[in-house]
């Protein structure tokens, strides 16, 4: 089954060489992610299959839903034990922290953002990196990998990352890892004000 990438940078499945050895597989997470989020989509970048679910109003249990945030934490760790610089493990513990309450008190819906939203996010152009700019998660340059992928989250344009570092804390928790902007939710329209409105009752001033 391609992955992301593969799809994306259209290589063959298995012909991405990484040398870079901080990257999580989450594979896992993204299994277990299917199996409890109640809705249809599917969380999986290379499924193009829509899952049914025989009750499709059922709610993940406790159990599962602090496991699937267990996974993710501890994902973090691995790569916390290995920080190259003080400011990557600190970012990292400061993931670690975020997802306890997750865990401690699961929550009855998975509040992630959909696969579709992930598949919209800006993709960066090579031509835009800058040599050592890097993911704030696994603290790998961008350009020692020939098929980066990285993202631009909307809240900011320096908040760039790895696509598969911030693909499963996207989906499972929804907000931007540095900000903790909500990207789940739509931004509203703006409110005019009163005298406003009253102007646009009258754009011409043919009642003035």
């Amino acid at each position: 089954m391609s992955t992301q990438y593969e799809v994306e940078h259209n290589i063959a499945p298995g012909a991405r060489q990484r040398d870079n050895t901080r990257r999580v597989d989450m594979s896992t997470f993204d299994s277990f992610l299917r199996q409890i989020r109640t809705t249809n989509q599917s969380s999986s970048a290379s499924s193009t299959s829509t899952q049914h679910r025989s009750n499709p109003h059922a709610t993940p249990t406790p159990v599962a839903a602090a496991s699937l945030f267990t996974l993710l934490q501890e994902q973090f760790q691995t790569l916390h034990a290995t920080a190259p610089s003080p400011a990557n493990a600190a970012f990292l513990e400061s993931l670690v922290t975020a997802l306890e309450s997750d865990i401690e008190r699961p929550p009855t819906e998975i509040a992630g953002v959909t696969q579709q939203y992930l598949d919209a996010l800006d993709r960066v152009d090579r031509k835009r990196l800058g040599p050592d700019e890097q993911c704030p998660i696994c603290a790998e340059r961008f350009l020692d990998d020939k098929y980066c992928l990285v993202v631009e989250l909307p809240c900011h344009e320096s908040h760039r990352f790895d696509l598969e570092c911030v693909g499963p804390w996207l989906l499972g928790k929804g907000s931007c890892p540095m900000c903790r902007k909500d990207l789940t939710k739509k931004k509203e329209p703006p409110v005019l004000q009163h005298d406003e409105e009253e102007e646009n009752d009258d754009p011409d001033g043919l009642y003035a």
